[in-house]
């Protein structure tokens, strides 16, 4: 009876700590947040792949954490898109309202650029590795002009998939010493929409390409053992407008990640808060305030800012 009695303490104490360690791991700041860009990648796509099993890492990602519904409200375009994901701010704060108007977003308002300033140049990584050129671009005039020079790397036009990947693993590896924030931009998905249309088989597997490349990107982090200090999102700028090659009335997208702490749906504006957050910055002092809320709060804490 002691035996049994002794047995079923070590027992119940084992879960308590298991138990006390998960809520820990999942309470405490990530040491990286990794950002990757599906372009062009439509919600209802993302749920038929993964019907058919073709998402297999992408399934995985989410299935630690979650997979919600993000609903966009402004611009369906890729300049628009990713420089409301990149800063948390509408158009009328970053001055990014399409492909076709914009400006450089004012220094300071970027993720990169905040998480560079709150952690120290010298204490912290910031990488953009980038398909696309002319509208995810540094140039003067550009979205990021001012953006590029706060940052340690930005590198665009690779292109094609394997480009971005290979290029993002190999600065994982050279980066792993630092605390580090990439954003990895696969774009085939969204050029193969255009070329072939959004229902065509090369559409598909551009689907499936980006699942390949974002698995070798999370293989990599563990074999740097990299991944459980981690965090990954994977988002999209726009989705596609149904069985067509272009995406101009395409709101609806998502956000997939290995962060257990998402527990809401929302909109482009809200994912970086959501990281900026997670990393630690008091978001509540931005100034302007931030247009965007974390996923990881509720609706209901959502302050009259």
């Amino acid at each position: 009876m002691r035996k049994f009695c002794l047995g079923l303490l070590i027992f119940l104490l084992a879960i308590g700590i298991l138990s006390g360690a998960n809520a820990v791991a999942i309470n405490e700041k990530p040491k990286n947040i990794i950002l990757i860009g599906w372009d062009g990648a439509q919600r209802n796509h993302i749920k038929e792949c993964l019907s058919r099993g073709e998402l297999p890492y992408f399934k995985q990602l989410s299935s630690e954490g979650a997979l919600v519904a993000i609903d966009i409200l402004r611009t369906t375009d890729t300049k628009a898109g990713w420089a409301q994901i990149l800063t948390g701010y509408n158009p009328e704060i970053t001055g990014v309202f399409s492909n076709n108007r914009y400006r450089p977003i004012p220094k300071g308002l970027t993720v990169f650029e905040r998480l560079e300033q709150f952690f120290g140049p010298d204490n912290f990584i910031t990488v953009a590795v980038i398909g696309k050129k002319g509208n995810i671009d540094y140039n003067p005039g550009k979205p990021y002009y001012y953006t590029k020079y706060s940052m340690d790397i930005f590198i665009n036009g690779l292109g094609e998939n394997k480009s971005v990947g290979t290029k993002a693993m190999e600065l994982l590896e050279k980066c792993q010493g630092k605390p580090f924030f990439f954003f990895i931009h696969f774009a085939e998905i969204d050029s193969s929409g255009h070329k072939y249309g959004e229902n065509s088989k090369k559409h598909n597997d551009a689907y499936i390409s980006s699942d390949f490349w974002t698995g070798k990107i999370i293989q990599k982090l563990k074999d740097l053992n990299l991944y459980d200090q981690t965090l990954i999102y994977i988002t999209s700028d726009h989705g596609f407008d149904e069985g067509e090659k272009k995406h101009s009335d395409a709101p609806y997208v998502f956000l997939a990640t290995n962060d257990p702490k998402v527990i809401r749906r929302g909109e482009r504006a809200d994912i970086a808060p959501t990281i900026l957050e997670r990393f630690g910055l008091d978001i509540s002092k931005f100034d302007p305030p931030l247009d965007g809320w974390p996923l990881t709060r509720s609706i209901i804490e959502l302050p009259d800012w």
